[in-house]
C-alpha cells in the first residue's frame, strides 16, 4: 500500500449501539456513508473510539465484515489491531482475513508498561509477521507507557517496508517535532489529536486520525487540506472555529462526547457500553447548543 493512502484526514469511527446494548449496524452504515460523502480521505475501524475493549470477537468481526461491504473499496481502511499479549498479537496478524483492509493500526501495549526496549521488540514482531502495512500509535495518556522519537525512530529506519507511518497522541511536541524532523522519507506523522491537528500539518504532519471528524468530517478535509497546502490562514481559521466543539468532545471523554455531538445531529444514538457512560445532562445541553451555532 501506498503510504499515500494515509494522508489527509482519517476518521476513528465509532461503534453505534442500541438501547438494549447491542451494536446499530443501521446507524452504523448511516455514519459510515456519511463519513465518505463529506470527504473523509480514509476509515479507522475498531480503534479507541469504537470502543473495542467492550467488544466480543465475533462482535468485531462482524463490524469489520459492514463496514468493508458498505465502504466498497472507495476510500482506504484501515483496522485497529492491537493488545499487550505480543505472541497473540503475531498469531493474529499470521492467521487473520485482511481481505478488504489497506493497513494495521496496532497501539502501545497497556497496562505492562514496558521499556523502550519492549515496545522496540513488540512492534518488531508486529511487523515481521503482519501481512499489511503498519502504524505505530502512541496514546500514553491511555496505555500508561511513552514510546520516544528515538524508539519510533528507529522502528520506521528499520522496518520501512512493513512500518509506514504513527499516529502520536502524546501531546508532547517537542518529541513529535523531532520526529518530524529526523523521520525517515516515505515514513508519515499523523496526528492522533484533533486540537494539535493544525500546528503538527503545518509541520509536516502527513493529516489526522481524528475523533471529532466522526461529527464534523467536511471541516476537518477542508482544514488539513488546506494547511497542507500551505494555505495557512485559511485552515487555522477553521481550526479556530473547530476547537471549541473539540473542547466539549473532550470534555467528560472520549467517545461519549462525540456521540453525544452525533445523536444532536440525528447520525448515532447516545448508547455506551460500560464502564463508559454518556455525558452528563448540562454537556448535553451545550452539544446541543454548540451544533446549532456551528
Amino acid at each position: 500500500m501506498s503510504v499515500n493512502k494515509l494522508t489527509g484526514t482519517g476518521v476513528a469511527i465509532v461503534t453505534p449501539f442500541r438501547k438494549d446494548g447491542s451494536v446499530d449496524f443501521k446507524s452504523l452504515e448511516k455514519l459510515v456513508n456519511f463519513l465518505i460523502t463529506k470527504g473523509t480521505d480514509y476509515l479507522v475501524v475498531l480503534g479507541t473510539t469504537g470502543e473495542t475493549p467492550v467488544l466480543s470477537k465475533d462482535e468485531k468481526q462482524a463490524i469489520l465484515n459492514q463496514v468493508i461491504e458498505i465502504n466498497a473499496k472507495r476510500i482506504p481502511l484501515v483496522l485497529g489491531l492491537g493488545g499487550n499479549n505480543t505472541a497473540e498479537l503475531v498469531n493474529s496478524l499470521e492467521h487473520g482475513n485482511f481481505e478488504g483492509v489497506d493497513a494495521i493500526l496496532s497501539v502501545t501495549p497497556y497496562y505492562n508498561k514496558p521499556n523502550q526496549d519492549g515496545l522496540y521488540q513488540h512492534y518488531k514482531a508486529i511487523a515481521l509477521a503482519s501481512p499489511l502495512p503498519v502504524v505505530l500509535y502512541n496514546v500514553p495518556g491511555r496505555t500508561g507507557a511513552n514510546m520516544n522519537e528515538d524508539t519510533c525512530l528507529r522502528l520506521a529506519r528499520e522496518f520501512p517496508k512493513q512500518i509506514v507511518a504513527v499516529k502520536e497522541a502524546s501531546a508532547n511536541l517537542p518529541q513529535i517535532m523531532n520526529i518530524l524532523k529526523d523521520k525517515p522519507a516515505g515514513f508519515e506523522v499523523i496526528s492522533g489529536d484533533d486540537a494539535l491537528t493544525f500546528p503538527m500539518v503545518s509541520l509536516g504532519g502527513a493529516g489526522v486520525i481524528s475523533v471529532a471528524a466522526n461529527a464534523f468530517p467536511a471541516e476537518f478535509s477542508k482544514m488539513v487540506k488546506l494547511a497542507r497546502n500551505g494555505k495557512t490562514e485559511e485552515a487555522r481559521a477553521i481550526h479556530f472555529k473547530l476547537l471549541p466543539v473539540i473542547n466539549l468532545i473532550f470534555a467528560e471523554g472520549s467517545p461519549a462526547g462525540v456521540k453525544a455531538f452525533l445523536d444532536v445531529m440525528g447520525i448515532v444514538p447516545n448508547y455506551l457500553r460500560l464502564p463508559l457512560v454518556p455525558v452528563s445532562k448540562d454537556l448535553y445541553k451545550r452539544i446541543e447548543v454548540a451544533v446549532r451555532e456551528f
